[in-house]
């Protein structure tokens, strides 16, 4: 895309904002990124949303994507720790109790394909999403590294009663970059958030998957893309940042 179209969306002082500011290529348009003001989020890359046997699994979802997710998630996480980037994980359910679930009066004790599972299926009650089951924890090859943030949520968004807005804004983060399961849902309901919340958000579409069928996570991708952020891959991704000098 021509210079003079990234110059009249407003990017201009972003571009001059630091030495270290690269353009990412993305739809609608490229982005420019400052990597030091830059964090990669990682949605609830848990045995529950992507290992057969998981919640989304037994819930009767198609979780055949997943094994791409984690793949292509495991490249971004190696350039983003080199370049210096905050990697931050999170992990989605409840206590065991299931208190923060909510009950009866919370729309989410409705909504909630985990909670209702488990109501239909009483024999797999206390094993989906509750901390401290093999579905909460987080899949073998995306385990945290030194150095790594993991926080716990509740609800659908990042942002919803956790810390990640103090995390971020605690080391000047104002571009958030978010790969993970699922697109629609938790991968969407965040970047909306992060929007409200004045955070620049990028999705690497072939970092995530959906909950549901194939036209989900395109129109998820479509409403990221025309209306609160920036969809860009992988191979962009790497191609920007991988060779950026180590930020120690």
């Amino acid at each position: 895309m021509p210079l003079s179209v990234v110059q009249d969306t407003g990017f201009t002082d972003r571009m001059a904002a630091g030495d270290d500011t690269i353009m990412l290529p993305a739809r609608p348009e490229p982005i420019p990124v400052e990597v030091s003001r830059t964090a990669v989020i990682v949605i609830d890359m848990q045995n529950a949303y992507a290992s057969p046997g998981g919640y989304l699994d037994l819930a009767g979802f198609d979780i055949s994507g997943a094994a791409k997710v984690i793949a292509n998630t495991k490249a971004v996480l190696e350039v983003a720790r080199t370049a210096g980037m905050p990697v931050i994980y999170f992990q989605n359910g409840w206590d065991a109790d299931y208190v923060e679930a909510g009950g009866p009066g919370s729309p989410n004790f409705h909504k909630s394909n985990a909670l209702k599972t488990m109501r239909a299926r009483p024999e797999l009650q206390g094993k989906l999403l509750a901390r401290g089951t093999w579905d909460y924890e987080l899949v073998e090859e995306l385990k945290p590294q030194p150095g790594d943030i993991v926080l716990h949520k509740t609800r659908y968004s990042g942002f919803f009663n956790s810390q990640l807005d103090s995390t971020l804004r605690s080391r000047n983060i104002r571009n958030i970059v978010v790969v993970g399961i699922a697109t629609n849902v938790c991968v969407e309901s965040t970047l909306r958030d992060g929007f409200f919340l004045e955070y620049f958000g990028i999705v690497l579409e072939d970092a995530t998957h959906q909950a549901g069928p194939e036209f989900v996570q395109q129109a998820a991708l479509y409403n990221i893309e025309k209306f609160f952020g920036w969809v860009s891959s992988v191979a962009d991704f790497k191609g920007a940042f991988g060779q950026t000098p180590p930020r120690v």
